[in-house]
C-alpha cells in the first residue's frame, strides 16, 4: 500500500525506524469515527495539541513512513491506512487538507502516490 500514506502514520506505528504490530489491534475506526477522539489525535499530529503515546510515536516517524511508503507497514496497517484515508477524504475534507498542508506541503507525496491511490478508488483532492 505504498502510496495511500498520510494517515498510514494513524496506525503503522514506527519504533526505531521498523514497524511494529504491536498496535495493530488498535480500534483506528473508533478513531476517525468518534469526533473527540479524532480531533484529539488531529491536533497531536498538527502539533497542536498533546499526544497519547501512539499518538507521539507515529508523530515522531510521519517524514520517514512517508518517504519509504510505509513499506514494512503490516498488511492490518495497510487496511486501516487505506481506511482512515477513504473516511478522512469523503467525510473531513477540510481536516484532510489541514494534514496535507502540514506533511506535503509542496505535493511531492500526492503526485508520487496518486495513481496508486486511484486504483484503490480513492481521488486524493
Amino acid at each position: 500500500m505504498k502510496g495511500i500514506i498520510f494517515l498510514s502514520c494513524l496506525l503503522a506505528v514506527v519504533v526505531s525506524g521498523k514497524y511494529t504490530d504491536k498496535y495493530d489491534n488498535f480500534d483506528y475506526k473508533e478513531v476517525v469515527e468518534n469526533e473527540k477522539l479524532f480531533q484529539a489525535y488531529l491536533k497531536c499530529f498538527l502539533d497542536i495539541g498533546p499526544c497519547t503515546p501512539e499518538g507521539k510515536e507515529v508523530r515522531s516517524h510521519l517524514e520517514e513512513a512517508l518517504q519509504n511508503g510505509c513499506e514494512e507497514c503490516t498488511e492490518k496497517q495497510k487496511e486501516g491506512i487505506e481506511y482512515c484515508i477513504r473516511y478522512m477524504i469523503e467525510k473531513k475534507p477540510e481536516q484532510w487538507k489541514s494534514l496535507c498542508d502540514k506533511f506535503d506541503p509542496t505535493g511531492k507525496y500526492k503526485k508520487q502516490y496518486e495513481k496508486e491511490a486511484e486504483q484503490r478508488g480513492i481521488k486524493i483532492p
